[in-house]
């Protein structure tokens, strides 16, 4: 199993509720495995992460229990400094999860910029809500909407991604 760690500021102006909610989404082929809304006034800093991955921790055992021994699945970071946080680093450690590191300045090899954002934004643009809870009701639901083929056709196209960048020697490509 490969987890794919997102976290992403959505904005919503256009409602009547003026919100920039923060969600922590965690992806893997078979789709969206957890995701956590930041609550407001909630600043993600290491501890307040490593709290949400202590969850999808028990969350991955409970439901996937196979994925309970050292080293069966990947954590794909991106570069937030969070990701880098000393509790975060030892608290995967300690877990033995084997986390793949993404290049800096490399948004084209990133899953949420190049797929989840997408299938986030469109549905809810234009859309009028009253409140927090609404708009969280929304992603929530959206996120539960995506087929597990999208998922996949976004793994493949990570590889694909990552192997153009080899070939490229890390440079940008098209």
């Amino acid at each position: 199993m490969e987890v794919t760690s997102i976290t992403k500021r959505q904005k919503s102006s256009s409602s009547k509720v003026k919100s920039e909610d923060s969600a922590c989404v965690f992806l893997q082929q078979q789709g969206i495995i957890h995701h956590e809304f930041v609550p407001e006034g909630q600043t993600v800093i290491g501890s307040f992460y490593l709290s949400i991955l202590e969850r999808l921790w028990k969350r991955i055992h409970r439901v996937w229990p196979e994925y309970s021994a050292p080293g069966s699945w990947f954590l794909l970071h991106g570069n937030a400094p969070v990701h880098r946080a000393v509790a975060v680093q030892e608290f995967l450690t300690r877990k033995q999860v084997c986390v793949l590191h993404h290049p800096p300045y490399s948004p084209d090899l990133s899953p949420c910029d190049y797929f989840l954002f997408l299938k986030l934004k469109l549905p809810l643009k234009w859309r009028l809500f009253e409140d927090v809870q609404d708009i969280q009701a929304a992603v929530t639901s959206i996120l539960r909407a995506i087929q597990q083929e999208d998922v996949l056709r976004s793994f493949q196209s990570l590889l694909d991604r990552v192997t153009r960048c080899i070939g490229a020697d890390g440079m940008y490509f098209e």
